[in-house]
């Protein structure tokens, strides 16, 4: 893949020109080009469901093209801790890009918008002084929406069905290009409910395990309890040591399971609708479709293209594209 795409990339990364007045790093194959960025704080913001890809293309764009740091802004994954249960991506999978308000904080409660809205600015800032790139990459809307909105007002929820998609404020104090991975939602399901399970084998049922017994069982669900995972395992340890056969001990289990799934499910479907919202209110947002790139990942034996060159071809490169014409701007 990398011979059939080889003459590709080298002359789309040869001397990536910006005609501003200050300095950007851009990758240029092996080497690195000095070039000038917006006085205008220019970011790249990638959207999209649970599951759709985000962090792997953040790491594509960061490691290849663009000189960039990320920060996450998912609401969970800015907690330290479970961090199979919350899918931080590892470190291996990180490739060396510098991750911004990922497992940084711990508390009784979470990170509010406006908390993100100031945190993250900061660091907006300090990257852009660095001659970087910065990538804001997660599923949580609602920071998404705090961070970039001019008109930020924290006592109004603008992703209530009862306000009016109008109430969504389109000054942005950013110059923001947006990149939204979309799948088609039966896909996205399929591999969601797929990934659970996988998640369940690679060590989040010991993860729970560990953390029910440091932290024991709550009434209330707070701060990283809220994770997707949690109160569902919890009630599954909590009932565990009244089930005298192995039957109820798999139908607990598995009944614990289902409820992951849907809630997953349910998570994703509010994230696009959100997603959706912020389009339909006047948000230049770009899609790129991830779709064929999931299907073939889940069933490889049925796809005649392997699934990292759908993903090449259908995500990474029109991305790339996407994200170059914005800086040329």
């Amino acid at each position: 893949m990398r011979r059939l795409f080889g003459s590709f990339y080298h002359i789309h990364r040869k001397n990536l020109k910006f005609l501003q007045n200050q300095k950007w790093v851009c990758r240029n194959m092996a080497t690195t080009t000095t070039v000038a960025p917006p006085t205008t704080k220019k970011i790249v913001v990638i959207m999209g469901a649970t599951g759709s890809g985000k962090s792997k293309l953040s790491i594509d764009l960061a490691t290849r093209f663009f000189t960039s740091e990320i920060i996450n802004s998912d609401k969970i994954q800015i907690s330290k801790g479970l961090d199979i249960t919350t899918n931080k991506i590892s470190i291996n999978e990180r490739g060396g890009v510098v991750h911004h308000l990922l497992g940084e904080f711990s508390g009784p409660e979470l990170f509010s918008p406006s908390d993100f809205r100031h945190t993250a600015d900061n660091r907006i800032t300090d990257i852009i002084n660095r001659r970087k790139l910065p990538l804001i990459v997660g599923g949580s809307n609602s920071f998404i929406y705090a961070l970039l909105s001019n008109q930020f007002n924290p006592g109004v929820d603008v992703f209530d069905e009862l306000n009016p998609v109008q109430c969504i404020s389109k000054e942005l104090r950013y110059h923001c290009c947006f990149i939204w991975v979309d799948v088609f939602i039966p896909v996205l399901n399929r591999y969601l409910f797929q990934r659970v399970d996988e998640m369940m084998d690679s060590g989040m049922y010991e993860e729970l395990e560990e953390f029910f017994e440091k932290n024991g069982f709550s009434d209330r669900n707070t701060g990283i309890r809220k994770a997707i995972g949690v109160p569902e395992m919890e009630g599954y340890f909590r009932n565990l040591k009244n089930c005298t056969t192995v039957q109820e001990k798999c139908r607990l289990y598995d009944e614990a399971v289902r409820e992951i799934k849907e809630n997953t499910k349910e998570l994703a479907e509010k994230q696009i609708w959100k997603i959706q919202r912020l389009k339909e209110s006047g948000w230049d947002l770009q899609k790129v479709d991830a779709t064929e790139a999931l299907r073939a990942k889940m069933s490889p034996e049925n796809s005649e293209i392997p699934a990292t060159e759908i993903w090449e071809r259908q995500v990474v490169i029109p991305s790339m594209k996407i994200v170059k014409q914005f800086l040329l701007e």
